[in-house]
Order: structure tokens, then sequence, then C-alpha cells
């Protein structure tokens, strides 16, 4: 049996986003195994990166709260139709590297979840044994726009003095790295006026006007590739949220896509005339 998240991290269910962090900073650091020798360090560095990859993600917490481990285990069956892994795919991850502290050539699996070292090392950064294994590389910082992060792109850099194309996978995030065999590439992704991201899921803003809100309208809404048309529905209320089913960022491990959510906010009339604030009045609204 799996150990409760809320417990390995020491916190409770109420626990904000901000709690999670500070109580991961401390249990990572403890339980580094560059810092930590006893032999249960790396099973227990592991299992405190897995519950902060569930823990600090809103729609995986609340999965987890909802069905427990279970949420992530294809084999636990239908919860209401389909399952929490199947609509966003299997959190299968299996990490190769060329050169690391376990040996040559070495692959692990981590259980259907992110490489541990990885997940502390987008957190502090690099510096611990492990992570270290990329600090030999020179790191060089790369500004994609969320478009380009999102849908993918291949970008010509200039790397000690040698100007060369690299491929940037869809799905990248802020503060993510890349390693090529001469250097690493951290991901600087700036904010957009547009889109906002949470996990793989994309949120928009539409405006919408007091008659479409009330009759119903065909409206053009923004994705990530071209605009698409869709239809409101009569009587929709401020605040609205449409979902587009696999309208999202692709996965950059190559499990699933995100959805597209597009907040409907009904737009209100400030400078009505009097013959409009009497049809308005009639229409009792």
């Amino acid at each position: 049996m799996k150990r409760d998240y809320y417990e390995i991290l020491g916190i409770d269910k109420a626990a904000s986003q901000s709690d999670i962090k500070s109580a991961y900073r401390k249990k990572a650091l403890q339980w580094h195994p560059d810092r930590n020798k006893s032999s249960e360090a790396e099973e227990k560095f592991k299992e405190i990166n897995e519950a902060y990859e569930i823990l600090s993600n809103q729609e995986k917490r609340q999965a987890y709260d909802q069905f427990g481990h279970a949420a992530f285990d294809p084999r636990s069956g239908p919860f209401g139709g389909h399952t929490y892994t199947s609509q966003n795919g299997p959190f299968n991850f299996t990490w190769t590297s060329s050169e690391d502290q376990f040996g040559q050539g070495a692959s692990f699996d981590f259980g259907g979840f992110s490489n541990p070292f990885d997940i502390f090392e987008q957190f502090f950064g690099s510096g611990f044994g492990a992570s270290g294994r990329s600090a030999r590389l020179p790191t060089y910082k790369i500004h994609l726009t969320f478009l380009e992060a999102a849908n993918g792109i291949q970008k010509e850099v200039e790397i000690d003095g040698r100007r060369q194309t690299v491929k940037i996978p869809a799905g990248v995030d802020d503060g993510q790295k890349i390693r090529f065999k001469d250097f690493i590439l951290y991901i600087d992704v700036l904010p957009d006026k547009v889109f906002k991201r949470d996990g793989n899921d994309v949120f928009v803003d539409v405006d919408i006007n007091l008659s479409q809100a009330v009759l119903g309208s065909d409206i053009q809404v923004p994705t990530l590739t071209n605009p698409l048309k869709i239809k409101v529905k009569p009587g929709t209320q401020p605040g609205t949220l449409v979902r587009l089913r696999g309208q999202g960022i692709r996965d950059v491990q190559g499990y699933g896509q995100g959805d597209l959510y597009i907040r409907l906010n009904v737009v209100i009339p400030t400078q009505l005339t009097s013959r409009q604030k009497q049809l308005i009045k009639d229409l009792g609204l």
C-alpha cells in the first residue's frame, strides 16, 4: 500500500500551494541521496518527489483527493465513465541517461512518475550529485513565446560563436531544461495576453455581450492553432467555462493532451439610452 501523499509531505488536505512547496523543500533537502547516506534515502526521495508532483498540480491533486492512488493506475477501472489516466494519458516515464550516478547507459522506470532528480533540479537548480550530471554542461537560456512552447518549434541559436538549429518539443514549460549533446537550454516562456497555462490545460477569457448571453450565439474563439467557432447556449451565466477536449497542450513526454477552457465573460453595458433602459425593464432583466 502506498502512503498518503499528504502524510509523506507532512501537511494536511487544506494545505495551500505555498505550504506544499515549503514542505517539499524541507523534505527533499532532508532525503536527497547526496546529503542523506542512509539506505532508505533514495526510496524516500523518490516518494517525496512523487507526492509533490501530484499535489503541486491542481488537476492531479483534485483527482487524488477524489480517487486516491487509483486515479493514476490505469488498472483501476472507470470513474464516472472514464479513468483519469485514460483522459490525460498514463503518467509513465522512463528516464534514460548515458551518464549518471547509477552507471553508464542505465535506464530506470520511476513507476509512472517523472525522474525525481529532474523535479529536484527544476525546483532548486543544479548542484547536487544526481542533478550535477548536467552541471558539467554549459547552460543557456532561450526565450519562447507561449505558442512556440505549446506547439514546439525549431530555433536557430548561437552556442560558443557557432550557429545551429535546435528542435524544441511541443509542450515544454517555463523553467524546464532540455539537454542536448554539448549544452543545456533553460526554457523561459514569455507571458501571453490571451492564453494562460495550468499543467497541460489552457484557459482563455472571451467577452460576450448581454444579448449573446441571453439569446445564445455562435462566436469565434482563439485556440493554440487556428480560431474555432463555438456555440454559446441561451442563458449563459457570467464565468461559464466551455471545455474543448484535446485542444490544450500536448504532454512534453508524449502522454496525451490537455484541454482548452473558454471562460465566457458577460460584459454588462455601462451606458444605456432611455429606450434601452425601458426595454430591459419591460423584459424584467
